[in-house]
């Protein structure tokens, strides 16, 4: 356990709404008790919509993927639209409305190009990271610890926290002995590529860069604290960027180096699968970015039980896809199992 007082105000909290959800599932059937250890599945997609062609067709993707009655909770890992459009109200309103479309729970992390790349002058309209954040917040998160979509869940959200009151957008829920999460870690390293046009001062991205990597690492400590105390046997954690993109370089990824270090050492002592879930880099893989360590990011330690999946999605990819995350705790060693969604076809197992 991480003994700060945050980390004991959040441990009073975790414990309470450990008991109460317990409570609350004695009088429903065994299926719907969130702490038993049942298989479960949810929704995963990224990087879209992109091109007036994925914008055209993602109302339509929205209702393929309520009407797959294998989940009903599906997570949105950031970059809803091209990081050379125009970052305008509008347009973000308007994907807000059509998540808001999904037949379950839709939980969102923000990404990049909706935030820390409007600085660019290819958006046509240069804007403040910071502002476009802020605003993400208002539309995402007006309510804050309640998800988007039509059958809206309750989740922890960081808002609850005494120091970091502003990360609405950071959460955490329990089910079935797994504790998922999100985590706004955005593309563009971790925003600290140079903001351009005068949208902003460089104090003022390193205040921004400076206090969110500590609202991070304070969350990070959190959901591990939640897997302690729940006995969750399994972690799934999502968000925006591609800490490993293969198509940058050392310099262009040094933003991630504290995520990644905190991550490394939570999961070794968690001991247990953890599943991470990216976009940011577009293309579907599965790996272990830690199983032999990873020096450039100044881990010496492998990391054995760690799990990656980057989300397949940008302007590359048409028909859209989602992809099914199966979760049993009851499989101690793998509990993981995917398959690759393009509707209106079968899914396929993935690797």
């Amino acid at each position: 356990m991480h003994s700060t007082g945050s980390r004991k105000l959040w441990r009073t909290i975790l414990a309470v709404t450990v008991v109460v959800a317990a409570i609350g599932a004695r009088n429903a059937p065994a299926d719907d008790d969130q702490h038993a250890a049942h298989p479960f599945t949810i929704g995963v997609i990224g990087d879209m919509p992109y091109t007036d062609q994925q914008q055209a067709a993602f109302q339509s993707f929205i209702d393929a993927m309520s009407a797959d009655m294998s989940f009903r909770l599906v997570l949105h890992l950031g970059d809803i639209k091209s990081g050379s459009t125009a970052c305008t109200d509008a347009y973000i309103t308007g994907i807000r409305n059509t998540l808001n479309t999904y037949a379950g729970a839709l939980v969102y992390t923000p990404g990049d190009n909706e935030w820390t790349d409007c600085h660019r002058s290819s958006t046509g309209d240069p804007k403040k990271p910071t502002e476009r954040l802020a605003f993400l917040r208002a539309e995402f998160f007006a309510d804050p610890g309640k998800t988007l979509g039509q059958q809206p869940r309750q989740v922890l959200t960081q808002h609850s926290a005494p120091v970091f009151t502003d990360y609405v957008e950071n959460q955490a829920w329990v089910q079935s002995k797994t504790v998922l999460a999100v985590l706004n870690v955005p593309g563009s390293n971790n925003d600290l590529d140079p903001w351009t046009n005068n949208v902003g001062t460089v104090v003022e991205q390193q205040r921004e860069f400076g206090t969110r990597l500590a609202a991070d690492l304070d969350w990070l400590n959190t959901i591990f604290d939640l897997a302690h105390e729940s006995n969750a046997r399994a972690i799934v954690l999502g968000m925006q960027a591609d800490m490993w993109d293969p198509a940058a370089g050392p310099a262009e990824l040094v933003g991630y180096d504290p995520i990644v270090q905190k991550l490394a050492s939570l999961v070794l002592e968690f001991g247990k699968p953890v599943l991470l879930l990216e976009g940011d880099s577009h293309n579907f893989k599965v790996d272990n970015p830690l199983a032999n360590g990873d020096p450039s990011h100044g881990v010496t330690t492998p990391v054995p039980n760690l799990r990656r999946i980057v989300v397949q999605g940008g302007s590359g990819h048409f028909p859209l896809e989602y992809l099914r995350v199966t979760i049993d705790p009851r499989l101690k060693a793998a509990p993981f199992s995917f398959e690759r969604c393009v509707p209106p076809n079968p899914c396929t197992p993935a690797p």
